[in-house]
């Protein structure tokens, strides 16, 4: 029987009250007596706006595949980690960060949906039109302190994303020691997942490397889809990632 179905059976209100009547032996009046009930409240996540055209990122990404990328792909991971939440006695009541850094390995369905919704979430943010063109302040500061300049950055996280065999991620994290690190990721982890990624960390930057993000204008060159997308990165979105931290 599903948690839902119980619930109503047996008579559990939305504040989590159970009201039973007790009948005394000397035929007294009933008394009700109010038991604490515990009930599971999810969280349900939502797709967020775009906040910008599908086609204004052209030409580095073509309006199609922002459209189908967004709604479909991304739309689809909030879909089923909602389902996959709805299921759970684990995760309830968390935030998504939360759900995250509590992730094992036999989380699939979370794991997979939950690590979809956060990575494209801030995948938006930092391919989105306008803001400054290559890091400065604090931000260029502490790049230019973990990798030596700028270059040799771009050049680190260009390698990870060219590199991560099939599907994933490259990321530009803050790790737990303070310094700037670059790594990838299979599938939708990401360095939040402590129990289950090598690299920790809250990320700042991310790409997404799967197909979907790239095949319908650069099809197998994956490299070249790596360029134009370092080349619209908006730095101002990853310096505000990075001083909220």
């Amino acid at each position: 029987m599903k948690k839902r179905e119980f619930l109503k059976l047996t008579g559990v209100v939305g504040t989590g009250i159970l009201v039973s009547p007790l009948m005394a032996c000397n035929n007294e009046p009933q008394k009700e007596v109010k038991t604490e009930e515990p009930v599971l409240e999810n969280t349900i996540f939502t797709l967020p706006e775009l906040g910008y055209a599908f086609n204004a990122l052209e030409p580095a990404v073509d309006a199609m595949t922002m459209e189908i990328h967004h709604d479909k792909h991304h739309g689809g991971y909030v879909t089923k980690l909602n389902a996959a939440l709805a299921e759970s006695t684990t995760f309830g009541g968390k935030s998504l960060e939360q759900i995250l850094a509590a992730i094992g390995e036999n989380d699939t369905a979370v794991r997979n949906n939950g690590g979809g919704h956060y990575n494209h979430s801030l995948f938006w943010k930092v391919i989105a039109p306008g803001g400054a063109s290559q890091p400065s302040g604090a931000l260029g500061d502490a790049i230019n302190a973990s990798f030596g300049s700028y270059d040799a950055f771009a050049s680190a996280f260009a390698d990870a994303a060219k590199t991560r065999f099939g599907s994933g991620w490259a990321w530009l994290s803050k790790s737990n020691d303070g310094k700037l690190v670059v790594s990838s990721t299979p599938n939708q982890d990401n360095p939040l997942m402590t129990n289950v990624v090598e690299v920790k960390g809250t990320p700042i930057l991310g790409l997404d490397v799967w197909e979907h993000a790239y095949y319908l204008q650069y099809q197998n060159r994956r490299a070249d889809y790596i360029s134009s997308v370092m080349d619209i990165v908006n730095w101002d979105a990853v310096a505000a990632n990075f001083a909220a931290l």
